[in-house]
């Protein structure tokens, strides 16, 4: 062993200052990750929203008509990624809650800013089956919602998303509101753009001279937008008069070929320059997706994300989870 000299007493001293401060750079180097890990296990990241079903749309029905996942988050900034918000559209006799379970926290998830309102409710809708009213009336209420999406997002222009009638109401708005300034992309599912024949009960009707009673019927009980969706109306000859679309917006329609609400099915297909038709058969030829389906079949919502989204051309759908076909 060493002897205790004045030399090795005179190294330890000078050691002590080193260790002293190793000792405080392991000691900072532990309390880092300490703190590292009890932020990972306190504040785990962000789950994704649930993806409703048809059992969620249900319930929304009755209990959540204005109301659902994903949707109308005023405190939501557009990114660079996703500058336009989505407005969502819905059908004839539903509401907002329940048509967009699916799609709207879909579109949350992926990172946009997503909205979405009520229209068309009449005396006989109980705040819940919307789209009966007058729909140059719901066209004014979907103006007023576009402005105050654009007021709280500060984005120039919106993106509409709609089912049915929700896919052709928004028409209106674009051709005679002002909207084709407002709005980037207008996507419909299976939508009654020139309105429907409902499997041939109108045709029908116009033979046998009913049409008219009819018609004076549905605007007695407070629902012209089911009148006005029916082919050769006079709401329908006005809206597509001057061309199916107008210079502005893209369009584009997602239709299936086993529609039986919307007949024939091609009346859901727009005319012009600025449109794109896509029939959900020619990328998955065993989807057997009807007209209510189409707002929980994945390769629908697949090429929504597109539209919206990349907008590749050439997108192929995954041929699986489809929708109910009714």
């Amino acid at each position: 062993m060493w002897g205790k000299t004045a030399e090795n007493t005179k190294a330890v001293r000078e050691c002590k200052p080193a260790r002293r401060a190793y000792k405080a750079l392991f000691g900072a180097v532990a309390v880092s990750v300490t703190l590292a890990i009890s932020a990972a296990v306190s504040s785990p990241a962000k789950a994704d929203l649930p993806i409703g079903d048809v059992t969620t749309m249900l319930a929304n029905y009755i209990a959540s008509p204005n109301a659902v996942a994903g949707a109308n988050n005023w405190n939501c900034k557009p990114s660079a990624a996703h500058p336009n918000p989505v407005v969502l559209v819905h059908a004839t006799a539903v509401n907002f809650g329940a048509n967009w379970v699916a799609l709207s926290p879909m579109l949350a998830n992926a990172g946009y800013c997503v909205y979405g309102f009520n229209y068309g409710m009449t005396w006989l809708s109980l705040g819940r089956v919307g789209g009966l009213g007058d729909i140059a009336q719901s066209a004014k209420t979907l103006a007023s919602f576009v402005e105050k999406v654009r007021s709280s997002t500060g984005a120039a222009k919106v993106d509409l998303v709609g089912h049915s009638q929700g896919g052709m109401m928004p028409n209106y708005y674009i051709k005679f509101l002002g909207g084709a300034s407002k709005v980037r992309t207008f996507v419909g599912l299976s939508p009654s753009n020139h309105g429907t024949t409902v499997d041939g009960i109108v045709t029908l009707g116009a033979k046998l001279n009913l049409l008219g009673i009819v018609n004076s019927l549905m605007w007695s009980l407070g629902t012209p937008g089911l009148a006005q969706q029916m082919v050769g109306s006079s709401f329908q000859r006005n809206l597509f008069a001057g061309g199916d679309t107008v210079a502005g917006p893209k369009y584009v329609v997602l239709q299936t070929s086993h529609d039986f609400i919307v007949t024939p099915y091609t009346n859901a297909f727009l005319s012009g320059s600025n449109v794109r038709n896509i029939r959900v058969q020619d990328q998955c030829p065993n989807d057997p997706v009807g007209h209510l389906g189409m707002i929980f079949d994945r390769p629908v919502l697949q090429n929504v994300l597109n539209v919206l989204g990349p907008n590749d051309p050439n997108f192929q759908a995954a041929c699986s989870g489809y929708g109910l076909p009714v």
